[in-house]
This record gives structure tokens, C-alpha cells and sequence, in this order.
């Protein structure tokens, strides 16, 4: 069954700027359209759509970095058809808009992380712990709070910490999140550009006034993953095959 799901993210990554539906990855799969929905969600954690929708975005944010192009353009490139469900979407996912995301890619400086969050003013506990890197992280590593293990828009809180080890935050809202952290890693084989390390946390509640504690590894995702989409301050402007 893995193997028909592989086959459907092969398609997605070769034809995303095609109108792909529920059928056509379904056929690519070679399993029925209702056994690979809930399949296609068990091994990769999203929808179909979503993980589409994901490459698209991904795939944008390479253009908006490397191109000229205008975001019209790239919207149409990339395979919608409106160019403000790309901008609603693409910010959504990003946390940036498209034009903010491009002045960051040409060394802007990020807003503060959860400065505009709606949890934010949320009476808060701590976390720290520890993270290690296989293989050897070659950049500062980002640690950051999400509300999702598919991580979307920017971090409630985060920080860099400078190579695998401790770390700490100090303020994070309560409730129910997830750890991730990222650095870039050594260049893969067959790739010209280094690798992107990454780790999530299973859920993590946070209550007011009391401490976590939490262990996590980074490491090169494979085939299942979703590309990552959050700005990751201190990594983003590096180039890397997520």
C-alpha cells in the first residue's frame, strides 16, 4: 500500500502545477479512491490536497527567492488559478504574504515571532530540553512552537540555539502544541544543495506556571513528508532541498 502512496506523491511533485484531483492521484496509486484518501492521511499525516497544496506553496517560495517573476506569475506558474486563493493560501502556510515573503528571501528582517499571535497574551508555562542532530547539523538550529505536527504560519514563540544541545523557552502560551526543530544538514547525494534536518514533538501540554521537559532528534525526512512551509529565522535565507 506504500508503494501506491509513493507513486501518488511522485505524481504530485512532477505534475503540481496540473488541476490534480482526488481521482487522478487515486489512479496513480492504483488503489480505490476510498482506501487511498484514508491511506494517503495515515502515512503522511495530511490530505492529498493538503500535501499538494504544500508542494505548490513550496515551489513558490523558490520562485519568489530566486526570480523576478511577479507574483501573478508565479501564482499561475505554480497551478492556481486565482491569484487571491495563492495569496490567501500562500500566507496561510507561510505566515508572510507573498510580496513580505520575497523582501525576507532578499534580506529583510523577520517580524518578531508570535507578535501578532492570538494566543499569545495567554497565561504561560515553560519548555526546554534537549536536541540532537543525526546526521551533524551544519547551521544554528530553530526551535519553535507550532499548533500543529504539520506546521503552518509562524511560531508562537521560538528561538535559535547555536549547535545540538539544551535548550529553553521561557514563555509558552497554555495549551496543547508541537516542538519542531530544523537546521540545514550535509548535501544529500544526487543534490547541489545541502539537506534540511528536521524533528517534531509528539503533542506537548503546556499549563500555566508548570515546566516541560522535552527530548528530540532532527534528521532528513523522507518520502512521506509534506515540504516544510514556516519561515524559519536564522535558516530561511540558506538554500535548501526540503
Amino acid at each position: 500500500m506504500k508503494d501506491g502512496i509513493r507513486r501518488a506523491i511522485d505524481a504530485i511533485r512532477d505534475r503540481y502545477e496540473e488541476p490534480l484531483s482526488l481521482d487522478d492521484l487515486a489512479r496513480s496509486a492504483m488503489i480505490s479512491k476510498f482506501h487511498f484518501l484514508r491511506t494517503f492521511r495515515r502515512v503522511t499525516g495530511v490530505t492529498p490536497g493538503r500535501f499538494l497544496s504544500a508542494v505548490r506553496i513550496h515551489e513558490a517560495k523558490h520562485l519568489l527567492s530566486t526570480t523576478t517573476l511577479s507574483v501573478a506569475d508565479i501564482s499561475i506558474q505554480v497551478g492556481y488559478g486565482s491569484l487571491g486563493t495563492f495569496t490567501r493560501r500562500f500566507t496561510e502556510c507561510v505566515g508572510l504574504s507573498p510580496t513580505a515573503y520575497r523582501r525576507v528571501a532578499q534580506g529583510e528582517p523577520l517580524p518578531e515571532d508570535g507578535a501578532t499571535h492570538p494566543l499569545r497574551d495567554r497565561p504561560a508555562g515553560s519548555l526546554s530540553g534537549r536536541i540532537h542532530a543525526i546526521p551533524p547539523a551544519e547551521s544554528p538550529i530553530f526551535v519553535g512552537v507550532f499548533d500543529s505536527p504539520v506546521p503552518r504560519g509562524r511560531p508562537v514563540t521560538s528561538r535559535l540555539i547555536e549547535q545540538p544541545g539544551p535548550f529553553r523557552l521561557t514563555t509558552v502560551p497554555a495549551g496543547r502544541w508541537h516542538l519542531l526543530a530544523a537546521a540545514v544538514g550535509p548535501t544529500a547525494d544526487g543534490h547541489s544543495v545541502p539537506s534540511l534536518l528536521l524533528g517534531m514533538s509528539d503533542e506537548l501540554r503546556i499549563t500555566p506556571g508548570r515546566h516541560v521537559q522535552v527530548e528530540l532528534t532532527i534528521r532528513t525526512p523522507d518520502w512521506r513528508y509534506p515540504p516544510l512551509l514556516s519561515v524559519l529565522p536564522g535558516i530561511e535565507r540558506l538554500r535548501v532541498a526540503a
